[in-house]
């Protein structure tokens, strides 16, 4: 099994140590940040969603027409648009970009997050009508002749697509979610179930749960993970590096900063975030090299759990989830366009340099 690896671009600077400066969208920052992940060697790059951000579809328009090879992962929340259209839409984007785009479907782990844009269903219905949009999204996809829906969020007569994706039989699909309403969801219809960073034990529970769901309807399934990794030349240097992005991320949520509306809110009611928050009781370092302590400062948020040690302990960290069966790796850093470039100096290739290895004695085995 080879490896991939996935970034992520915004549209401006900002992190957990880093305040916004200047307007939501800067064009110039935007796609230096998306051609260093090309240069570096990633794999895939996400742009994405927030309820006060910029339209992530324009944005990943504007990074396909900024680079020419690397893959692209569109964040996308059901229930916006219709399925109809957004399979159009997501069609015609993977035709622009060459055959380039993925989506990664997320169903919200926060209801004041989707009430900003206008969603009141609970937690539980929001995964039941992502089960559905999902469904009829594929049909458009692959459906040969219209066809009717009749279903609990939505109803369509003569469905049909003129533009089909390039990729065959359908885009490269991306799950997030990790609730007892989610996995059966991930089961039917992900090509890749993605976690946060959670620790070498949780991660085999959650995958062996969505294996077998994916099993019984007779699917295999991809896995990816993510993390935010500090890399330094020593390993003291690194933990010393982890230390000052704590404390400049504890003097910025105190109100001595502007900080980004992701960065700012407390602990949200996602399952996902749960998870990361019982690693963190753990400890705030968990198995060889998973820190913990900025998921528990942030609430467990979003992916906020980083690996922390030079670029060879990192990849070996890494390696101890390839044999999970994980094969995907989305990382990001704390000085996001910088940490992207030196990924690509070391990390990147020495993780790949141990796959090849694993795979090597593999064969010979």
């Amino acid at each position: 099994m080879s490896v991939n690896f996935i970034g992520m671009v915004t549209t401006n600077k900002n992190s957990e140590i880093h305040t916004p400066v200047g307007p939501a969208i800067d064009t110039d920052y935007l796609l230096r940040f998306a051609r260093a992940h090309e240069e570096a060697g990633f794999d895939r790059v996400l742009v994405p969603y927030h309820s006060t951000g910029p339209d992530a579809i324009l944005t990943i328009a504007q990074v396909a027409a900024a680079t020419q090879r690397i893959k692209l992962m569109l964040a996308h929340r059901p229930g916006f648009v219709a399925p109809t259209l957004a399979a159009r839409q997501l069609a015609t984007l993977d035709h622009f970009s060459g055959g380039r785009l993925g989506v990664h479907i997320i169903s919200g782990g926060s209801d004041s997050e989707q009430r900003r844009d206008g969603d009141y269903l609970d937690h539980d219905q929001r995964y039941a009508r992502t089960d559905e949009y999902l469904e009829i999204l594929r049909k458009v996809w692959t459906s040969g002749e219209p066809f009717d829906h009749h279903g609990e969020f939505y109803r369509v007569e003569q469905a049909f697509s003129e533009v089909r994706p390039v990729q065959q039989p359908h885009l490269p699909i991306f799950f997030g979610g990790a609730s007892e309403a989610a996995i059966p969801v991930a089961g039917r219809h992900a090509d890749i179930y993605a976690l946060w960073g959670e620790s070498l034990d949780q991660v085999r529970e959650l995958t062996g749960r969505v294996r077998a769901e994916a099993a019984g309807h007779g699917r295999k399934i991809s896995f990816s993970v993510s993390f935010r990794p500090i890399l330094a030349a020593t390993e003291d240097a690194a933990w010393e590096r982890a230390e000052r992005i704590l404390a400049e991320t504890r003097r910025l949520r105190s109100g001595n900063g502007k900080i980004h509306p992701t960065y700012a809110a407390g602990p949200q009611q996602s399952e996902g975030a749960r998870r990361l928050l019982a690693a963190a009781d753990r400890g705030s370092r968990v198995d060889k090299r998973l820190w913990t302590a900025i998921a528990k400062e942030t609430g467990a948020r979003y992916n906020s759990t980083a690996l922390v040690g030079t670029p060879g302990q990192v990849a070996e960290a890494l390696l101890d989830y390839y044999d999970l069966g994980v094969t995907n790796f989305l990382i990001r850093g704390f000085d996001p366009l910088e940490d992207a470039i030196d990924y690509g100096r070391e990390l990147i290739p020495r993780t790949r340099e141990l796959v090849a290895q694993r795979q090597a004695q593999a064969i010979a085995a």
